[in-house]
């Protein structure tokens, strides 16, 4: 994180929220180790407290000090106002993730999604941040064939958790025009590293997967294997998000946050069970294939070039550098 370190030079305050979750608590070590002040929120219904102790254990005593947590709900407007007090930069990641989860209770996502994030906007516009950084998705390309994507062409969407985060989009959009306040919405596609859940109903592929090789258990592919996806290291992520913070841009606007590239999910299987290998793990069984999921697209890829020219967004780490950084962490969850 040396290059977040170059990057913040003088002390402010920054929001994390959702900061006891997989990319936030990754936000809230590199701000800490940058010596900034951060405030935290999470209500740990996706995050867990382990993430952030496990920052604590990464940071000094001094650095960990100038950290404070609020246990709170986005959906609670009270909560966020408090939160977004004195801040001089909100990093939004709170959200009810994952397209089977929302499929499955839609209520729930509409809810934490949109009415939380109106909620979150609302406090930061009144608090008069200087920058309102959120996390969007790719799911918002939804049905649009082209590869590789780009920021202002999409499709429909394919799930209600693609609907929520496209209706952030609009929501900030409106801000803009309206009141003034500009934000930067971060498209991620796929980002993966330590601190991300491998267990649950809705884990995402590369911890679940990990995670059942390093236990030897069978590993599930979703179709042929042949489906493809941008696998973005969490680091880029971080990065993305700090830059997005410091931009100089005069509207609202969207980057997406990605490599640029492709990997199958065959590719992804080899590539995870030759980095346990390089760590002495040794995993011999062939996946098994079952029938795509529901509300999943075949292909997803990013063309990156807004954010790399707009942003200066430069990601340094590539999938299987990632996957060599991230595996002492998944062998230490074991």
């Amino acid at each position: 994180m040396n290059s977040i370190q170059t990057l913040l030079t003088t002390q402010q305050r920054w929001l994390v929220t959702g900061c006891a979750g997989f990319i936030g608590s990754n936000l809230v070590e590199a701000l800490l180790k940058a010596d900034q002040l951060v405030v935290g929120l999470d209500n740990f219904a996706t995050g867990y407290q382990r993430n952030l102790d496990e920052v604590k254990a990464l940071v000094s005593p001094q650095q960990w000090a100038n950290f404070r947590f609020i246990n709170a709900d986005i959906r609670d407007l009270d909560a966020c106002q408090q939160a977004c007090s004195g801040v001089d930069f909100v990093l939004h990641q709170a959200a009810l993730g994952s397209v089977p989860r929302s499929i499955a209770d839609p209520v729930t996502s509409n809810a934490t999604n949109i009415s939380g994030f109106l909620n979150m906007l609302l406090a930061a516009r009144d608090a008069g941040v200087k920058r309102f950084v959120y996390a969007a998705s790719s799911s918002t390309y939804g049905d649009h064939p082209a590869l590789p994507k780009v920021e202002d062409v999409i499709g429909k969407p394919l799930s209600p958790y693609a609907i929520t985060k496209y209706v952030n989009e609009l929501y900030a959009d409106v801000f803009s025009r309206s009141y003034g306040f500009h934000s930067i919405g971060l498209r991620y596609f796929n980002v993966f590293g330590p601190r991300q859940d491998p267990n649950g109903a809705y884990a995402a592929v590369i911890p679940k997967w990990t995670a059942a090789m390093i236990a030897n258990q069978d590993v599930q592919i979703n179709g042929d294997g042949e489906t493809s996806r941008d696998f973005c290291f969490v680091a880029n992520a971080v990065e993305a998000n700090i830059k997005a913070a410091l931009a100089d841009i005069k509207q609202s606007e969207v980057f997406n946050v990605a490599l640029g590239d492709r990997t199958t999910l065959n590719e992804l299987f080899a590539a995870i069970a030759t980095s346990l290998r390089d760590n002495g793990v040794q995993y011999s069984k062939t996946p098994l294939y079952g029938p795509f999921r529901q509300g999943d697209v075949r292909h997803s890829q990013a063309d990156i070039s807004k954010a790399q020219q707009i942003l200066g967004y430069a990601p340094q780490y590539r999938l299987r550098d990632g996957l060599v950084l991230a595996m002492p962490w998944y062998l230490q969850q074991q």
